[in-house]
């Protein structure tokens, strides 16, 4: 199992609640917060994460004017997840591999 943090020290501290909000969709093993309030995404293995950053890279690129307008920092959200899942030291050693 790996469990990745969505960095709080970037430009979007996200709770649950508001990735609720934003219906960003939800890792294959869904979202969930720590006792810190932090948001944490649980995969199976370094590959599933990479997919799902992939997926939800994606997801962005969809997104209609109409959802952009309604939540113009859904990308950046977005971003900040695909940047935790790409920092973490663990999918790093797996595509280095």
């Amino acid at each position: 199992m790996l469990v990745i943090e969505i960095s709080s020290d970037g430009g979007w501290p996200l709770t649950l609640t508001e990735l609720n909000k934003y219906n960003i969709p939800a890792p294959p093993n869904g979202f969930n917060s720590e006792i810190n309030n932090a948001v944490v995404m649980k995969f199976e293995d370094e590959q599933e994460a990479i997919d799902y950053a992939h997926d939800l890279d994606e997801f962005a690129e969809a997104l209609t004017e109409r959802e952009l307008s309604k939540y113009p920092d859904i990308r950046d959200i977005i971003a900040e997840i695909i940047k935790s899942i790409s920092d973490d030291e663990f999918v790093q050693a797996y595509i280095q591999s």
